[in-house]
């Protein structure tokens, strides 16, 4: 891989936002929404709770921990978008980029918007409705790793289907963080769920970063070695997405769909 060149489309993808105000609105017009509205709801739970039990720290900060694995997702798949609704798609892979440095090139892009994303959170969060970090500990860093990890594999994997079922399979996609939320047990422990769904979230690495959140919360301290297993899975999974995402490619190429590429499907 050379530098150079998964340089060139991350610079491609600032040079997009710097030119858009569009782009650049909801990196934090979304987020910020989300946190006000948890942020008051929590507010609402505290002063109705005869327990005195805090829900700030429990709800609020499952809400920003779970948008910011959902704005990594999406910096990958709107990297990838962005060539295709620009007919660009073609063209890039015209070009000497290898498969494995336009990954790479998408996965950097990521980081930037969910960056913005996860400042604009901490502050709304911090300053207007008190949700202190700090009461987290130092497993705090580990846990936004993995979620980061498990949001590229995720944003991979959407970007190969993308590739296969062309741009309208993209309805597909943003439903995908919903349909999971249920398994990783953002705002409840797994041990609420029936046994056979909690089989499926052992499988999810977030469910042990929200169940970590929450036993610190509730006085405890989360396991290390859960954690880590967490973050074990997590690169199982981008492994296992770029290996996909490569398959998918080479299916195109092979087949002669990558040169039909178009705004409706590959079929």
């Amino acid at each position: 891989m050379k530098i150079q060149r998964i340089a060139a489309i991350v610079l491609r993808q600032y040079y997009l936002l710097r030119g858009s105000p569009a782009r650049v609105l909801p990196l934090f017009a979304w987020v910020a929404i989300d946190m006000v509205l948890w942020g008051f709801i929590t507010k609402y739970l505290n002063s109705v709770s005869a327990s005195g039990f805090n829900f700030v720290p429990t709800l609020l900060g499952a809400v920003l921990l779970w948008d910011f694995f959902i704005r990594v997702m999406q910096g990958v798949t709107m990297a990838f978008l962005e060539d295709v609704w620009s007919r660009n798609f073609l063209n890039v892979f015209a070009t000497p980029l290898s498969i494995s440095e336009y990954v790479s090139g998408l996965v950097l892009s990521s980081i930037g918007p969910s960056s913005i994303g996860m400042l604009v959170m901490l502050v709304l969060a911090t300053a207007v409705f008190g949700l202190s970090f700090f009461a987290y500990g130092a497993i705090l860093v580990p846990s936004l790793l993995v979620l980061f990890l498990f949001g590229i594999a995720l944003g991979i994997t959407a970007s190969a289907v993308m590739l296969r079922l062309g741009p309208a399979s993209e309805w597909f996609i943003w439903p995908i963080p919903a349909l999971l939320s249920p398994f990783a047990g953002v705002f409840y422990p797994l041990s609420t769920l029936p046994k056979w769904m909690q089989y499926l979230s052992h499988l999810l690495p977030p469910s042990y970063v929200f169940e970590g959140m929450r036993r610190i919360i509730l006085g405890g301290s989360a396991s290390p070695a859960t954690l880590a297993w967490g973050g074990a899975l997590a690169v199982v999974d981008i492994l296992a997405a770029c290996w996909f995402f490569v398959h998918i490619y080479r299916h195109a190429v092979r087949t002669g769909l990558i040169a039909r590429y178009s705004a409706e499907s590959l079929s």
